[in-house]
């Protein structure tokens, strides 16, 4: 088969690979239909992690089943399926807390810009359609499996509810799914922080009130003038560095709190700072299994659309574009059809 390879800093290659196969009884091997390119492969890509060997790139996939382990008994071959990047057995004690991302059995998907891709513990990672979807709810439902998902898991964090405002930190596909998140569990005021023209417009459609171009301490101050001088009930942070955390915690009044989904990059805060701010912290990886039956049906309703986030689309094999591209700021998300 052929899929993207990361062999340094801004070098992906689409390379010949081996062909996944069935390894444990519990693993199934799907058929790409769509991958995308994540904001947070561009880490790597922009050398603020570490690169080490080359090695396959990719954890968002929708795909038809090919072949299912022995003990894969709620997916079969043929089937569509969504799932999400942390896989799960969905029996464990965490999972069954809904904490599928931090299943005992976790592994995190690497290996999706490809052709086709083994999906470890599948019994309890996979989601079936009722039947294949149309062509039209394919973006959506790959925004279901990371950047959706890790919205919504951020709103729910920050504990959005209705009539509440919601600030969002970051204009990337998970900030901007954030602002459905927030619209779907009934914020009255949604403020989006956003610097780039494109990206403020697809805030306003996804339900944004408000748009604030302020960074920093301006940011933060503009927030606290739209909100009657104490901050926002809650902020979602979907970002992940020192400035997007900082922005985040001084946007939330007293008592508000902060869903913070941005893998962090050299985040630390201060406990002082912490604890007269008063303001509640939750984060992490998000349990997107959790979400995904409600979310693929708001899809397929018609209720959201979280798949506008794709404003670049292209062949897999000119995956190395969709990185450049997302990494230029030309595309927010770049979609990708084998």
């Amino acid at each position: 088969m052929r899929g993207a390879v990361i062999h340094a800093p801004g070098d992906v290659r689409f390379e010949t690979l081996d062909d996944p196969k069935i390894s444990r009884p519990t693993d199934a091997i799907i058929r790409t239909v769509a991958t995308c390119v994540c904001g947070s492969d561009l880490w790597p890509y922009r050398g603020a992690e570490p690169v080490g060997e080359p090695h396959p790139m990719g954890h968002e996939y929708v795909g038809i089943v090919e072949e299912v382990g022995t003990e894969v008994i709620h997916v079969k071959p043929g089937q569509f399926v969504v799932g999400s990047f942390a896989t799960s057995d969905n029996t464990c004690a965490n999972c069954r807390n809904g904490w599928q991302s931090s299943c005992l059995n976790r592994e995190f998907m690497s290996t999706c810009q490809a052709d086709y891709v083994r999906i470890p513990n599948a019994h309890g990672t996979l989601v079936a359609t009722d039947d294949h979807p149309g062509a039209e709810f394919v973006p959506s439902l790959l925004a279901v499996s990371d950047v959706m998902g890790t919205g919504w898991y951020a709103a729910l964090a920050a504990e959005v509810t209705p009539g509440s405002t919601a600030v969002v930190v970051g204009d990337g596909a998970v900030g901007l799914c954030g602002v459905i998140a927030a619209r779907e569990l009934g914020a009255e005021r949604i403020i989006a922080m956003s610097r780039h023209e494109s990206r403020q417009k697809l805030a306003l459609d996804f339900g944004a009130t408000d748009i604030v171009t302020e960074r920093g301490e301006e940011g933060i101050a503009r927030v606290k003038d739209l909100t009657g001088g104490i901050g926002a009930d809650s902020v979602l942070e979907c970002v992940g560095t020192p400035e997007s955390m900082r922005q985040a915690l001084h946007s939330a009044r007293p008592g508000g709190n902060v869903g913070f989904v941005g893998v962090p990059h050299d985040v630390s805060v201060e406990g002082q700072e912490l604890f007269f701010s008063q303001v509640g912290l939750r984060g992490g990886p998000a349990p997107v299994r959790r979400y995904l039956p409600d979310l693929i049906d708001r899809v397929l309703d018609g209720r959201i659309n979280p798949g506008k986030v794709f404003d670049l689309t292209l062949p897999l094999d000119q995956v190395a574009e969709g990185y450049k591209a997302m990494d230029e700021r030309r595309a927010i998300k770049a979609l990708l059809k084998p």
